[in-house]
């Protein structure tokens, strides 16, 4: 039976909690603003490279307010190896999609096309590097967006994609979209698959304190079967589904 004194510490928790939380968006979010209005300015005025190292800043700002407003840190497990790759998140929630240029340099990261007709944030997404991705639109669609990857992997980036398509809950273990499967054969580059355990922490209105952690695989080679490949990657990306 629960006493009186247990209960008023729970309350207490989830009230630093939520005081915590609020402080996250009012930091993270007021500042972003003048973030996106710098990146706009350094997109229309500058050049790329500055550019790119405003975006890096709004992931860097995402991380210290994550430390020091949440009590959240990160692990990382595991290394890249070095060479054009094609690393496949898992997606729980918006903290890795931002946090992607903290992880890897400078990513050429697969995005939805319809993020890239977006004024000026399509134009911002193609300067720095991101591959527009038209699910269903045949041939010439695919051709093009491997002309985009197949650019980036010359300019020695690596490529980020999230395989299943969207994000899902902790614990959900969806198939992989087919697309992945064609652009691991097509690129023939080895592929990271990456596990992460953000979803219980950040993808909630009342944030967690805690360690994110991303594991990532050892190398899957280019050029095995696509069964083989993907019950691989999708094998390695829920190694944190617990």
């Amino acid at each position: 039976m629960d006493c009186p004194a247990d209960r008023a510490a729970v309350g207490m928790a989830l009230t630093v909690r939520i005081l915590r939380s609020l402080a996250f968006y009012l930091a993270f979010y007021g500042v972003s603003i003048f973030i996106v209005l710098a990146c706009v300015i350094t997109l229309l005025m500058a050049s790329r490279e500055t550019f790119r190292r405003t975006v890096h800043s709004w992931s860097a700002w995402q991380r210290i307010c994550c430390r020091a407003l949440l009590g959240i840190t990160v692990r990382v497990e595991g290394a890249l190896p070095d060479g054009p790759v094609l690393v496949a998140f898992k997606h729980e929630s918006f903290f890795e999609a931002i946090d992607l240029p903290q992880l890897l340099d400078t990513p050429g990261v697969f995005a939805k096309v319809e993020l890239m007709r977006i004024p000026l944030w399509g134009l911002a997404g193609r300067r720095y590097g991101l591959v527009s991705v038209e699910r269903d639109q045949g041939a010439r669609a695919l051709r093009h967006m491997l002309g985009e990857a197949r650019a980036l992997i010359a300019q020695g980036r690596p490529l980020a994609i999230f395989p299943e398509g969207t994000r899902v809950p902790h614990g959900a273990r969806p198939e992989l979209k087919s697309g992945f499967a064609g652009l691991y054969k097509l690129l023939g580059v080895p592929v990271v698959a990456v596990a992460l355990d953000s979803g219980p922490l950040y993808h909630r209105l009342v944030k967690q304190p805690g360690v994110i952690t991303y594991k990532l695989s050892e190398p899957i080679p280019a050029g095995l079967p696509r069964e083989e490949a993907e019950a691989r990657v999708r094998a390695a990306i829920n190694a944190l589904n617990t």
